[in-house]
């Protein structure tokens, strides 16, 4: 199962949730994960549910990116049916975006054969746009406040599992997170955004590589 940040209720999503969304969850179907197969779109999208509406400009300036790409990427994300303009918000010429739904779902348990080429595709995209956010966060550490240093987590665990005691924690890792989900209107005072990763594949070269594209 693709995941990162917040796990919904029944699947991974490929995103956090962003309290200003217009819909609560879009189940990806096979033309939503082409679009999401790029990992500067999965950041985009991830942009607008951490922070809310946003312009291409500022998207640009957040990822370190050319307006112009910004813009192409949030096109993309649109035809898709991913995000919706946000008309209420801005006065000048450039359009500002949301997403459209809280988050995205997609279960490569369930998937039907045609859509496991853009379901790993997708997959791909989540684990390089993981990478890039993680990236980012290491920039920030040497000037994060005590307070956040000392509560931030980097870790990585060697475990020995199979693939079902794998799907077995990460029910269990989801059940813990959904504990602590809730709006920005219900965050205590001094909250922020937390972007909390979860990953667990076989360590790389430790197991036969699926070469038939299951």
């Amino acid at each position: 199962m693709t995941s990162s940040p917040a796990p919904p209720d029944d699947s991974a999503p490929e995103s956090t949730e962003n309290t200003e969304s217009t819909g609560h969850s879009a189940r990806l179907d096979t033309a939503k994960l082409r679009v999401l197969a790029h990992p500067l779109r999965v950041n985009v999208l991830t942009l607008l549910r951490q922070r809310g509406p946003s312009t291409a400009t500022r998207i640009a300036e957040q990822l370190g990116i050319k307006p112009a790409a910004a813009s192409y990427h949030l096109r993309r994300l649109a035809a898709g049916g991913l995000i919706v303009e946000a008309p209420d918000r801005g006065t000048g010429r450039e359009r500002w975006w949301k997403s459209a739904h809280h988050q995205s779902i997609h279960d490569p348990a369930t998937e039907p054969p045609e859509q496991r080429e853009a379901g790993r595709a997708y997959a791909q995209a989540v684990a390089l746009a993981s990478v890039d956010r993680l990236h980012q966060a290491a920039q920030e550490v040497p000037s994060l406040p005590a307070e956040w240093y000392e509560a931030a987590v980097y870790a990585d665990f060697a475990l020995w599992l199979t693939p079902e005691a794998v799907d077995r924690m990460r029910a269990e890792i989801f059940d813990v997170v959904a504990r602590y989900r809730h709006s920005e209107a219900e965050a205590p005072p001094g909250a922020s955004p937390v972007s909390l990763q979860v990953q667990a594949f076989p360590v790389p070269g430790t197991v036969d590589l699926d070469t038939g594209g299951r």
